[in-house]
């Protein structure tokens, strides 16, 4: 493992700067809007102005990269992203945020784009499944560690935005120091929607749904604990705790997802979800139970993106897998605009524990679509199906193409070998 990581151990750690300055300003503006008086539906929309700017630049990067290179895209969007972060305390308007959060969003991604190009460039086909792996440990790992830097200073000054800022302006470091020339970054054209819905209607569908999940979870759990009373500690440990289920629940469901229908997994991990939010919803201010709701809710929420994925390949031809991962991530950055603006409405209807409702509800109607297509299509045998991998939700279509081919190989081996057997 240390010779497999020993050529791609300063991207790993950019990745991990770059992920505390994310996952810190992620739960910052819910801090800080909460501070400045800003409502759940202002803030929602603050949070799809990310998702909104994420999703154009997984389309526009590519592009760019191909016209004057990885190097300087990468510095570019680094630069534009620091100088976001450092501006929102500067500028406290629900407008200027939104803008501000599009311009991050978009370069979060370029970033992601990039770094996965390099990292992608310097794997083979058998290492590819593993490094693939270790960055998605530590992108998760970034997240988790930022909401522990947000207990150091008070969400009411400059002093965390511009500690984001630093962080992310140091990881570029390690990263543009040791990558060596890749070749341009090419995305397949995503598939149409309508040839995607044919190929996997639970696909598309569900990953449609999970991505309002994610994006209110990552984006409204910080409102949702500001507006009850909850302490900055309390909302750290909170949103820290839905990417701790995501990080230990991921190997188990894998597992599962390889060795049963994984619809009925699907169904399952989604029933979890809806079970879950409805003890946060229950909860009122006990934090443990909240805790435990976090926990679960989050940790089926990012297998779930993995299991949609191979699900849907599944169903395809490696030669329209790497068009396929493009159209889901196009759908999931779809799912991830209108989610948080329908929490954010309800949340400013109702209660702030509308959060959990909405969020309960959309994973039931996953567990009722799941369980609706087990009485339109066959099962697939378990060996005919591609191999699973846990591509998080904040992978880039780069990643997501990567990790379906390893997948694609992974099983085409194990057919071959069975058949040898």
């Amino acid at each position: 493992m240390f010779r497999l990581l020993s050529g791609v151990w300063a991207l790993l750690l950019g990745i991990v700067f770059i992920m505390l300055g994310n996952g810190m300003h992620f739960t910052l503006i819910g801090l800080r809007g909460g501070i400045e008086g800003f409502s759940a539906t202002e803030l929602a929309i603050v949070t799809s102005g990310y998702f909104l700017g994420f999703l154009s630049g997984a389309r526009i990067t590519p592009l760019m990269i191909q016209r004057v290179g990885h190097v300087r895209v990468f510095a570019a969007l680094g630069s534009f992203m620091s100088a976001g972060l450092i501006a929102f305390p500067l500028v406290t308007d629900p407008i200027a945020w939104t803008v501000l959060r599009l311009l991050v969003g978009f370069c979060m991604s370029g970033v992601y784009v990039t770094a996965e190009s390099w990292l992608n460039d310097s794997t083979t086909n058998e290492t590819r499944g593993s490094v693939l792996a270790a960055y998605m440990i530590a992108q998760t790992l970034g997240i988790i560690g930022a909401q522990g830097l947000l207990t150091l200073g008070d969400a009411g000054t400059a002093t965390l935005f511009i500690g984001a800022s630093i962080l992310v302006s140091i990881s570029f470091g390690p990263i543009l120091l040791s990558a060596t020339p890749a070749p341009a970054a090419k995305v397949a054209k995503p598939m149409s929607l309508r040839r995607l819905f044919t190929g996997s209607p639970l696909g598309t569908v569900g990953i449609f749904l999970l991505g309002g999940v994610y994006a209110t979870q990552s984006g409204m759990a910080a409102v949702f604990g500001t507006e009850i009373g909850m302490s900055s500690d309390a909302i750290a440990l909170l949103v820290a705790m839905l990417f701790g289920g995501a990080l230990l629940l991921q190997y188990p469901i894998g597992w599962l997802s390889d060795r049963m229908d994984r619809r009925k997994l699907i169904f399952g991990a989604a029933v979890l979800g809806g079970v879950s939010c409805g003890l946060g919803w229950m909860a009122g201010g006990n934090l443990w139970f909240l805790m435990a709701a976090a926990f679960f809710a989050g940790g089926v929420t990012t297998p779930l993106y993995a299991l949609f994925l191979a699900y849907t390949n599944d169903f395809l031809t490696a030669e329209e897998m790497p068009a396929a991962s493009g159209g889901l991530v196009f759908t999931f950055g779809l799912g991830a605009i209108v989610g948080p603006l329908l929490a954010g409405w309800a949340m400013g209807q109702f209660s702030p524990s509308a959060f959990w409702l909405v969020l309960g509800g959309t994973f039931a109607f996953i567990a009722l679509y799941a369980l609706y297509r087990m009485t339109q299509r066959a099962v697939a045998p378990a060996e005919e199906t591609e191999s699973y991998l846990g591509v998080l939700p904040t992978a880039s279509p780069v990643a997501v193409e990567a990790a379906g081919a390893w997948a694609a190989e992974q099983a085409e081996q194990d057919r071959d070998a069975q058949e040898e057997g």
